[in-house]
């Protein structure tokens, strides 16, 4: 994997606003049975979701391409203020949750040194809420690689499953 250095400016940020209340998006972004619906780029499934929400607790998820080819990654959880932010260390992994380099999946990954990920959950008001994802690697990295891509393309996954969770107006 190789690092940079950079400012928060520079991350990458991508951002959703949802048709519900703000707990709603917390309770589709933690909870396994739906996770496995958004989690990865349109046509990818996730076949396995093991979820330890907690300061310290590590959570393993299987990408699944549409040839049928596996993608690990995990998390290991840093700061958790509930319905509000999650700060964690994401990685890719063997299905056993061990950390591996990137390129042996041939994936290019610029991580900018000593970055988290950073999930932010924010109530809108009148029943909407915004959701800010900003990743470990710099924006002009991440749209290269196409990260950035596919991570519009999982918060719009998650539209869909938070607006299928959501009650009928």
């Amino acid at each position: 994997m190789t690092e940079s250095t950079g400012s928060e400016s520079e991350r990458m940020v991508v951002t959703q606003v949802f048709n519900a209340p703000r707990e709603l998006v917390w309770k589709a972004w933690t909870e396994p049975q739906y996770v496995m619906q958004w989690w990865g780029p349109k046509g990818f499934t996730a076949p396995i979701c093991r979820m330890d929400l907690r300061v310290g607790g590590r959570s393993l998820f299987c990408m699944k391409a549409p040839d049928g080819q596996e993608f690990w990654n995990a998390v290991e959880y840093l700061e958790i203020v509930l319905h509000q932010k999650i700060v964690s260390s994401m990685y890719f992994s063997d299905s056993e949750g061990n950390k591996i380099d990137p390129a042996e999946l041939g994936i290019e990954h610029e991580a900018i040194d000593g970055a988290c990920d950073v999930t932010l959950f924010e109530d809108l008001g009148t029943g909407q809420a915004k959701l800010t994802f900003i990743g470990n690697e710099s924006t002009e990295s991440a749209k290269e690689s196409g990260q950035m891509e596919g991570w519009n393309q999982i918060l719009e996954k998650l539209a869909t499953v938070v607006a299928e969770l959501a009650p009928a107006k």
